[in-house]
């Protein structure tokens, strides 16, 4: 399942590299891309399970709040 998403609060490029380093390593993750131009995430996982792709949603959104704390993934 591949799908994108809008990061709100997303200020520092820096700290989106290190949140796509971070969710690269998720387990599940295929590959994970942010632009921080567009404050956009793409996330492509190995499953076509809704739940286990929400599973990785959150385990993404720790990632992101661990370097911004008041980024938010808007789903």
């Amino acid at each position: 399942m591949r799908k994108s998403f809008k990061l709100e609060n997303l200020d520092c490029a820096n700290c989106a590299a290190k949140m796509e380093t971070g969710i690269n390593q998720l387990p599940g993750v295929n590959k994970a891309s942010i632009s921080f131009m567009t404050s956009k995430l793409i996330i492509d996982a190995d499953t076509d399970d809704a739940e286990a792709f929400a599973a990785i949603v959150d385990a993404a959104q720790q990632v992101c709040t661990s370097y911004e704390k008041d980024c938010l993934i808007k789903r």
